[in-house]
This record gives C-alpha cells, sequence and structure tokens, in this order.
C-alpha cells in the first residue's frame, strides 16, 4: 500500500497585522458627520441626523479598509502591496524606542523599500540580499517587531 503527503504548502499566516489608523485619527475623520449634519438642516432634521451618521461611519469604515497589512504567509512576506520571497531577505532587526527613531529617520536607507505609519513605534528592518533587486533594505512598522522578525525567520528556514 502506498501511502500519499499532502503536496500543498501550508498557507496559514505565520504572522498578519492591519496597520490601523490610530483612535485619534478616526475620531478626527468621524468629524466630518456633524459638518455634514449643518449642511442638511434646512432640508430637515432627521435627514440631516442620517447624513451625519452616515458619512460619519463610511469614513471611518473606508479609513480602516484602505489601510496596509503586513503577513508572513509561508515564504513571502507581504507589506502593503508589495511582496517578496524571505530567501531573499536577511537577517530581521527589531526596533523600538529611540533606535525605531533612528531607523525612522536618519537611519531610513535611501535605496530602501518602506512601510511607516505614523503613531506605530515599533520597526523591522530587513537587508535584501538579491543583487538583482534595487532595494537595499525594507523597513515595516509593526506594533509587535519581535513577533515579525520572529516569523521573517520561521520562513526562511
Amino acid at each position: 500500500m502506498r501511502l500519499m503527503q499532502n503536496p500543498t504548502t501550508d498557507t496559514r499566516p505565520r504572522y498578519r497585522e492591519r496597520l490601523a489608523p490610530s483612535l485619534w485619527l478616526l475620531v478626527t475623520v468621524a468629524v466630518a458627520g456633524p459638518m455634514v449634519s449643518l449642511v442638511f438642516v434646512p432640508i430637515g432634521s432627521t435627514v440631516a441626523l442620517v447624513l451625519g451618521a452616515a458619512v460619519s461611519a463610511l469614513l471611518v469604515a473606508g479609513f480602516i479598509a484602505a489601510t496596509p497589512v503586513v503577513s508572513v504567509v509561508g515564504t513571502v512576506l507581504r507589506a502593503g502591496r508589495a511582496h517578496i520571497d524571505t530567501k531573499h531577505l536577511g537577517e530581521p532587526v527589531a526596533l523600538t524606542g529611540a533606535e525605531a527613531r533612528e531607523a525612522r529617520g536618519p537611519g531610513l536607507p535611501a535605496r530602501g523599500w518602506h512601510l511607516i505609519r505614523g503613531g506605530i513605534d515599533g520597526i523591522v528592518v530587513i537587508p535584501n540580499l538579491d543583487q538583482d533587486d534595487p532595494v537595499d533594505a525594507w523597513t515595516i512598522s509593526t506594533r509587535t517587531p519581535d513577533r515579525l522578525a520572529a516569523a521573517i525567520r520561521a520562513s526562511q528556514n
């Protein structure tokens, strides 16, 4: 009797994070709803309230839906719309605090690929070892830099 092994690779994410906007940004966006309500008050207060609530809800949902996702699935690192096979990457470095500020500012590689979001302290910097790729390194914002770095390392094995 011949046993067959499952030929499919593991497609469960090792890591997945949505870089959602901060609460303050969402509150600021939601303030557009009351402004819309004021415009429609002459038509009727009920219409104004419904339109204002709908605009606020749509803007908040749109801002959340448009945020980039960082994930490691199989051997592929995805950061927003960009992706790269982790076999082309070197050792990831997880940074927080002053080191992360340095990596986002003066230490930011000029020829690197960056997915940086305000309000997110952690950064992971990964050197790109592919000689054919003009990008030297990937710099990615993350709330859990240690977990992202560990997921990249695990996908490289």
